[in-house]
């Protein structure tokens, strides 16, 4: 599948209440259909009967499959981004604490949908590519801004750039763990090896880079 150059990627949005209940009961049953059989199983068809609508209700918010792809996508990167918010806004007030939030909230994150959504951001192209990028950069100053007021605890010579370094290697595993093919499915095994992940960026933190520095 492509996308037609002059064919709009955006869908017509609801302005009403049941029409949102609606588009939310559309996308839920494309997600899991997806997640089940694969992208290019999933047809208008399929995605009506499970969702309980007909299939002119779907074509009136949506042009084709490839939009509602794309409207899939975005309800995706959204509820990442609202759940990583969430979850910080919870944390415990430390350094440790945001750090475990964020690393516990973006593995769930991706555990979430995990052998589809890869998948979507490899099949949309160039949009997908960059709502993607607008996500990850989202979600990176959801951190930042939670773990400013305890930068005092970064010990490494820049803290700033331990930061993101740090940010960045969480986002990198996390991803990565979602294309593996023995990824820990159950909740202890995520919620272990998001533990892994935390203790290994807080021990970054915390920890002065005093090797680099006496090799210079």
């Amino acid at each position: 599948m492509t996308h037609a150059a002059d064919r709009p990627l955006r869908y017509r949005e609801p302005r009403q209440a049941r029409s949102a209940a609606t588009l939310a009961r559309v996308l839920r049953a494309a997600e899991e259909i997806a997640s089940s059989a694969g992208l290019e199983e999933m047809t208008i068809t399929s995605v009506a009967k499970r969702a309980g609508v007909s299939v002119g209700t779907i074509y009136r918010r949506f042009e084709d499959k490839e939009q509602l792809i794309t409207a899939l996508t975005e309800r995706m990167l959204e509820r990442r981004e609202e759940c990583v918010a969430e979850q910080l806004r919870m944390a415990e007030p430390s350094l440790p604490g945001v750090m475990d939030a964020y690393t516990h909230a973006l593995l769930r994150s991706f555990a979430d949908s995990s052998n589809v959504f890869p998948e979507l951001l490899r099949a949309r192209g160039t949009h997908a590519l960059d709502r993607g990028a607008h996500t990850i950069t989202a979600i990176h100053r959801l951190l930042l801004e939670a773990a400013a007021p305890y930068a005092d605890q970064i010990r490494r010579s820049d803290p700033q750039r331990a930061l993101d370094t740090a940010a960045r290697s969480i986002l990198g595993a996390c991803f990565h763990n979602s294309l593996r093919p023995d990824r820990p499915t159950s909740e202890a095994a995520i919620r272990r090896y998001a533990d892994e992940l935390s203790d290994m960026a807080i021990a970054y933190l915390l920890t002065a880079d005093g090797r680099r520095t006496a090799r210079t």
